[in-house]
């Protein structure tokens, strides 16, 4: 019996043995013995190879490696990078936007506000905007007013960025999106005989978006509705303004009306 006793207890001693060695074991770090020179190359070999996930990974763990190095920095930016490249929007902005709250004197500042820029563009245009080929301005144009501001923060602080005259490119298309989202809301108030409202928005863009190619048709639209009110004062006065500033418009040639659809001039990229 005490032999027996004895088994058991020497069954308990060694099974407890194995479950605290289980619960101190700790999972094998593979960049243990890596410089930081080596996370940074795997960590851009995997985001080269599409696995964003495994890269940004790979960069944090480079971030608190390196800290205090121009090397974590670039491991920010390139983080945020690889978070726009995977879709990830909000990852990327909230990394540029750490990026720049910590190294607000960093070299590549005018970068990351390129990137900023660059992440709500495309956020703007969107993949459902591929997928249902919706118009760019017929959609909220949020991203394109923050997209706008980081490429004007980047302009005016630094001209000579090389990041610059892209930037400014960009800016004119998000200004004539933001004009023809306002034509848009007005055309769909004009063909539902809410003119009043047709009035407002159309007026809304002639006074923000100055020379935008909107424009024209916003005053088109003013003209129709001003007509559908009968109010004819005020449909020759914006007849006149059209004309003044669009002498060859094909609205003037009565060919197209505000509901009539036409190719979209934003096409850029």
């Amino acid at each position: 019996m005490p032999s027996a006793k004895l088994s058991v207890v020497s069954a308990l001693l060694l099974a407890t043995a194995a479950w605290l060695s289980g619960c101190s074991s700790k999972p094998i770090d593979p960049t243990a013995k890596m410089t930081p020179e080596e996370i940074h190359a795997q960590a851009r070999e995997e985001i080269e190879n599409l696995q964003y996930a495994k890269g940004i990974e790979l960069l944090e763990k480079l971030e608190g490696r390196a800290a205090g190095t121009p090397l974590a920095q670039q491991a920010q930016l390139e983080k945020a990078h690889a978070h726009y490249k995977a879709e990830e929007p909000a990852q990327a902005i909230a990394t540029i936007d750490r990026f720049v709250r910590l190294h607000p004197a960093s070299p590549a500042i005018d970068y990351a506000l390129y990137l900023k820029g660059l992440v709500n563009f495309n956020e703007n245009k969107g993949l459902f905007s591929s997928i249902t080929r919706q118009d760019l301005s017929e959609r909220d144009q949020q991203a394109a007013k923050e997209s706008y501001a980081a490429f004007k923060e980047l302009v005016t602080r630094f001209p000579n960025s090389r990041y610059t005259p892209d930037a400014q490119a960009r800016m004119t298309y998000i200004v004539n999106s933001l004009a023809q989202y306002e034509v848009h809301v007005a055309r769909y108030y004009y063909s539902r005989g809410a003119y009043v409202a047709a009035i407002n928005r159309a007026q809304q863009a002639i006074a923000d978006y100055r020379n935008a190619p909107a424009l024209e048709e916003a005053l088109h639209i003013l003209v129709q509705s001003f007509e559908a009110l009968k109010l004819p004062q005020l449909r020759d006065d914006a007849r006149r303004v059209l004309e003044a500033n669009y002498p060859q418009s094909r609205y003037i040639t009565g060919k197209s009306t505000p509901a009539t659809g036409q190719d979209p001039w934003w096409k850029m990229w």
